[in-house]
């Protein structure tokens, strides 16, 4: 039985003293650790250390959202893996489509990205998904399949890689693909990636807590990256609630 994972990504989103107090709203709920997932939230770097300190004791995890490929160098204004992993965190996200569309990150740099967290002990969350017109034109599976087999890292595994099927139009959007939609894509990335029946596939499209109980539910939806909805600790803890 695969654990449900719901992650929180912050985005762009926080100063200090809110960022501190949602990390630490979400980490009082997450304390009795009878929840039926795990529960990571993914801040912007700026908060990474004050997370790490308000989640202290509680079973909330932290990840980055983003890393460079290489270990240290001269890339000005670029994390590594190993920082990540010195500040404590556990996770990092990969290939959101935002990064793809706003940096122009390739399916090669985000698998180079992805072998540099393993290498630092960090669970990657690689992110894949098509575009309104990609949908339209019915590419959606060769495109996302496309998208895995140049993004996952050489020697991953089940155990150690995550990955999120972000609709990108639906994005922040209010919109949701179909739920045979979602969980034909589910299905096929399973497939595709040959990372077996452990693989956890997180849905990453407005999942907010009107829709999480039904999208949780599917087979092949193993938990969900949370965007708007995380910034509130109330509608992200809803999420999280509703794994079944």
């Amino acid at each position: 039985m695969r654990r449900k994972l719901i992650a929180g990504n912050w985005k762009m989103n926080g100063l200090l003293a809110d960022g501190v107090a949602l990390a630490a709203g979400v980490a009082e709920l997450a304390k009795p650790r009878s929840h039926k997932c795990d529960i990571l939230i993914c801040p912007p770097y700026t908060l990474l250390i004050e997370t790490v300190r308000a989640v202290t004791g509680s079973s909330v995890a932290v990840g980055g959202q983003d890393c460079h490929a290489k270990v240290s160098g001269a890339h000005t204004g670029d994390v590594s893996a190993q920082m990540l992993t010195d500040l404590g965190c556990r996770y990092v996200i990969l290939g959101h489509s935002e990064r793809r569309a706003d940096h122009g990150e390739s399916d090669a740099l985000i698998k180079a990205k992805a072998q540099s967290a393993l290498a630092a002990n960090l669970t990657p969350i690689v992110c894949v998904g098509e575009t309104e017109s990609q949908r339209d034109s019915g590419k959606t599976l060769e495109i996302v399949a496309g998208q895995l087999k140049g993004s996952l890292p050489d020697g991953g595994t089940a155990e150690k890689v995550v990955i999120a099927y972000e609709p990108v139009w639906a994005i922040g959007t209010g919109r949701t693909p179909t739920l045979d939609e979602v969980q034909e894509v589910h299905a096929m990335i399973r497939r595709e990636s040959g990372l077996g029946q452990g693989l956890r596939i997180l849905y990453g499209g407005s999942m907010k807590p009107s829709n999480a109980k039904e999208l949780l539910a599917l087979p092949d939806v193993d938990g969900g990256l949370i965007g708007g909805a995380s910034l509130k600790v109330e509608d992200f803890w809803a999420i999280a609630t509703a794994c079944p």
